[in-house]
């Protein structure tokens, strides 16, 4: 009897032992971060900076994981059906996020608000618009002019049909009264080699892209597409110094997701890391370089920026009326 007694009780205490030895502190192995684009590109650069960061501050590696595909769309799909054990984790931008489910409804199976936990919003840059060195127009005023002259007649290329960069140029053309034909482009670098070699009239160019170009002479720039002007280049106007354009606000932002669900605890622990990250020299350094005005907000603010973005973007796609092709 006091046998069995004692092998009952040993039993008991193994099994109520088992769960807490079996339970590691979080986090206790590498991290998996989806880039939903090409390797290489602007998003995978400003992923790369912040996965290190991450991962010196976790104490684990972050493993960077490109899966590029319909525009952003199959690699966030891929992390919205992730397990939410914070292991898993979305770098993601606003085209992908806020614009995607806007202009392909039918084929975009995740909602970034529903699925997705937001972290950190890390970082925000302008889209810049520029034009060929050949374009008959030095300023804003004179560009507005000439295309209100000649409707139809000037193109601006993007990369991408439901993009940032085709929404802004949408925006243009509704505040400004003018009508430049859009032309999408499939590899963005091809925009800035057309623009240079005077193939196309004028381009949407992510500011890190336009920059080192406006620098050497190789194009013009006409403004960027925030409301005041970038910390990072303040010798570029803004669009919005226009009294014609002022309400033209598109903002291209990089920002850290979990999956839906994924604990309360995980997503502090994991914004304290990237806040800290942010507060890092050499990070603030290498991200600048790549024309970031760095945010760092609490996972509760990008969840309202990320409302108040579509919000913003739903009426602008609804009324320039932009669909995918």
């Amino acid at each position: 009897m006091h046998r069995k007694l004692f092998w009952v009780t040993a039993l008991a205490l193994l099994a109520s032992a088992a769960p807490a030895s079996a339970q590691q502190p979080y986090p206790s192995r590498p991290f998996t971060l989806i880039v939903p684009y090409a390797a290489g590109g602007s998003v995978d650069v400003v992923a790369r900076v912040v996965a290190n960061a991450l991962g010196q501050k976790l104490k684990q590696n972050v493993i960077v994981e490109n899966v590029a595909g319909a525009g952003g769309v199959t690699g966030t799909q891929r992390a919205a059906r992730a397990e939410p054990d914070g292991y898993t984790l979305l770098f993601s931008v606003e085209s992908t996020m806020a614009i995607a489910k806007l202009v392909q409804p039918a084929t975009v199976q995740y909602d970034s608000q529903k699925d997705f936990q937001p972290i950190s919003l890390i970082g925000t840059s302008p889209l810049v618009l520029a034009g060929k060195k050949a374009l008959p127009a030095e300023t804003t005023d004179e560009l507005i002019k000439l295309l209100r002259a000649n409707p139809g007649k000037f193109s601006y290329a993007t990369s991408g049909t439901g993009t940032s960069l085709h929404v802004a140029g949408e925006m243009i053309n509704m505040e400004g009264k003018v009508a430049i034909v859009h032309v999408p482009y499939r590899v963005g670098a091809q925009m800035v080699t057309d623009l240079i070699g005077n193939q196309i009239d004028l381009a949407m160019l992510p500011l890190v892209m336009a920059l080192p170009n406006y620098r050497n002479g190789n194009i013009k720039v006409f403004g960027t597409t925030e409301p005041g002007r970038s910390p990072v280049a303040p010798d570029l106007p803004s669009l919005t110094e226009h009294p014609d354009l002022r309400n033209v606000n598109v903002t291209v932002w990089f920002g850290l997701f979990a999956p839906a669900k994924t604990d309360a605890d995980i997503v502090a622990r994991l914004h304290q890391a990237v806040a800290a990250a942010l507060e890092d020299a050499d990070v603030r350094t290498k991200l600048a370089e790549t024309g970031l005005r760095i945010v760092g907000n609490s996972p509760a603010e990008f969840s309202a920026f990320l409302a108040q973005e579509i919000e913003k973007f739903s009426v602008i796609v609804k009324a320039a009326n932009i669909k995918a092709e």
